[in-house]
């Protein structure tokens, strides 16, 4: 299991988000669109947000292909109780890379997250994820070659996210992921 999907899996409320801007009204984004209700079925906590710095970012990008060989090895269904020794090695490998563990790890992918969800893949133009998400929801409404049970389902899902779904606090957050964009949707392109 990899990162993202650990995020995705823990009911990350952006997973609505994935929808790129550019997409929304694409055969792809209709796809993503029918798995939205399944992937943030869960409740999730809320992101605690940090000022990222650009040696985190490095980090992550460094130690993505470690810790997706990790995460690899966790069993379908046990996030509640995650194996001590992959915990462990969890731990190892973030510190490896400049983390003081894997729960800062996570906090800086979680902000990473955040941050691309408002990102234009094409113009890697910003807008804030709530912003973005209501972009998605028009352009999922205006869609008319998704079934209309699979739209309503999606639209559902999407509505209740936009309730819960963070601005970024942390602009300088924005620059750094930016700069890093390519680099990062790769990683997570290569999680999919």
């Amino acid at each position: 299991m990899s990162t993202f999907q650990r995020i995705t899996l823990a009911g990350l409320t952006l997973a609505a988000l994935a929808l790129p801007l550019g997409l929304a009204a694409s055969d792809q984004a209709r796809a993503q669109a029918k798995d939205a209700p399944a992937a943030s079925a869960q409740e999730a906590p809320p992101v605690k947000q940090i000022a990222l710095s650009e040696k985190q970012i490095q980090g992550v990008i460094a130690a993505q292909k470690e810790i997706d060989a990790v995460t690899d090895k966790m069993p379908e269904g046990t996030s509640d109780k995650p194996d001590p020794k992959i915990v462990a090695q969890l731990d190892a490998t973030a510190k490896k890379h400049g983390f003081s563990g894997y729960a800062e790890y996570s906090d800086v992918i979680d902000n990473i997250g955040l941050v691309m969800s408002g990102i234009d893949p094409k113009t890697k133009a910003f807008v804030q994820p709530p912003e973005a998400l209501k972009q998605q929801i028009a352009a999922l409404q205006a869609d008319t070659k998704m079934a209309a049970k699979d739209k309503q389902a999606a639209l559902a899902e999407m509505n209740a996210a936009l309730k819960t779904t963070p601005t970024v606090q942390f602009p300088d957050n924005v620059a750094l992921v930016t700069k890093y964009y390519d680099k990062l949707s790769v990683l997570m392109e290569s999680d999919e």
